[in-house]
């Protein structure tokens, strides 16, 4: 790990500027650490200067107000976990910090650094492949070991996309405020994420001088429900082999409104508009979430050893949808 300088700004109005590359430095953003102290160590990425949010105690807060949630970007996981109304009313978002990590992770984790942080794919965290994402000429999971990788909308790159917190968040319609040199501007979060074949070496459209700072979660209408659902390799400490948030609502089991949202099997947060069509107005019994799920992985293209996520992805969808309608 190389020497780097590290700030402490007095005000988020400053951050763009100490972010800006004016004396040619290289810099990041710190919040909780969990991921870019990762990458530091692993020799991914090398900054000049640290900017430490965590400084900024007017990003960390949940406000419940009548319109709806906001929570500040470094509001950490476990406050989001810990908040009672969260749980009750928005509990799609509690599930997903839940299932975050250690709770070690949860007390440092960010909200903002869990819908910011960096792809996990193998070939991308590794010194020895010079992959697409790192400036390379190829995604060497097309042909390699390939297990965790997109089985929708891949390509070029075949990363997934590795935030928990942001298919609940985009399910539950959330939007995002940003703040850069030319002030602040705020954007629905299905928009703040970018496909490879748009921007190939970030996953977001932050510019290197913008900061995520809210995320606002308008209230739901009355009689809806939400839940988050996460299949992992591992029992604890592990990302989303697949995962689906979904919200909805209904009546005597029949839906009359419903976001499905999936994780962990394309390079963004996937919603699966045809599939919420399918349901809507439905009641959700077996053979409809059975059509449903067949639905919303119809444009599955598996590689050559991550084809059981269209499976375990179908049972997820049921399984979320018969919990809540």
């Amino acid at each position: 790990m190389n020497a780097f300088e590290y700030v402490n700004p007095k005000r988020v109005e400053d951050v763009p500027g100490l972010l800006g590359n004016r004396r040619g430095r290289k810099t990041a953003v710190l919040a909780g650490g969990v991921d870019l102290l990762g990458e530091m160590k692993d020799n991914l990425a090398a900054p000049e200067r640290l900017v430490n949010l965590k400084a900024l105690a007017d990003l960390r807060f949940i406000r419940h107000k009548k319109d709806g949630l906001r929570i500040g970007a470094t509001t950490t996981l476990t406050e989001i976990v810990n908040d009672p109304e969260i749980r009750k009313t928005y509990t799609a978002l509690a599930e997903a910090s839940e299932s975050v990590g250690s709770l070690q992770i949860r007390n440092v984790g960010t909200i903002g650094g869990n819908l910011c942080q960096r792809p996990r794919c193998w070939y991308y965290r590794s010194e020895e492949f010079e992959c697409l994402k790192k400036g390379g000429w190829q995604c060497f999971a097309v042909e390699g070991n390939n297990k965790y990788n997109a089985i929708i909308a891949g390509g070029p790159s075949y990363i997934v996309h590795p935030s928990d917190l942001a298919p609940a968040l985009i399910a539950l319609q959330a939007r995002v405020r940003i703040q850069g040199p030319e002030g602040e501007r705020e954007m629905d979060l299905a928009s703040f994420y970018v496909h490879p074949e748009e921007r190939l070496n970030h996953e977001t459209v932050l510019r290197p001088d913008e900061i995520v700072t809210e995320i606002f979660v308008p209230a739901p209408e009355k009689g809806t429900r939400s839940t988050y659902l996460k299949f992992k390799e591992k029992g604890s400490m592990d990302w989303a082999l697949s995962a689906v948030a979904a919200v909805i609502q209904s009546k005597d089991r029949r839906v009359s409104d419903v976001r499905l949202v999936l994780g962990g099997v394309a390079p963004i947060p996937w919603r699966v508009p045809d599939a919420e069509a399918a349901l809507k107005g439905k009641i959700a019994d077996d053979p409809t979430l059975r059509s449903v799920a067949e639905i919303a992985l119809r444009e599955a293209k598996p590689l050559s050893h991550n084809g059981f996520k269209i499976p375990l992805t179908k049972t997820l969808i049921r399984r979320a949808v018969q919990a809540i309608a």
